[in-house]
């Protein structure tokens, strides 16, 4: 499997019974579907979350990327939660994937964040 940003190879990664991929160049991981879910309320599995989050940020700009497991074009999609962290989504496997340091971020959903939300849906405004 080839990483969507940087074409390098990916690594799998276990944590807990779950396995995803990691980029062994830029460090992003794909998640087959509703992993990223599954591992977000287990402590301690943002380990597998080892990239530089300032290169996740740069790679975050690659577009037009198709998916690693099934080659269908990819859509930026923002977390429903945290708008600030934009995935790649694919729509016919539902994998997603993470620039480095989004999986880190995803896991900590601040009262911030809910007010961000809150003003962002607010219409009218």
């Amino acid at each position: 499997m080839k990483c969507p940003k940087c074409s390098a190879g990916m690594e799998s990664v276990t944590f807990q019974d779950v396995q995803v991929d990691r980029c062994t160049k830029c460090q992003g991981i794909f998640f087959d579907a509703r992993e990223h879910i599954a591992l977000k309320d287990i402590k301690g599995s943002e380990a597998i979350d080892t990239g530089d989050a300032a290169t996740g940020r740069k790679m975050d700009k690659k577009a037009n990327v198709t998916c690693p497991r099934c080659s269908t074009k990819m859509v930026q999609v923002a977390d429903v939660d945290q708008h600030h962290i934009v995935l790649d989504a694919c729509p016919s496997c539902l994998g997603v994937f993470f620039d480095a340091g989004e999986f880190r971020d995803f896991k900590v959903y601040s009262f911030a964040d809910y007010l961000k939300g809150l003003f962002r849906h607010n219409p009218g405004k």
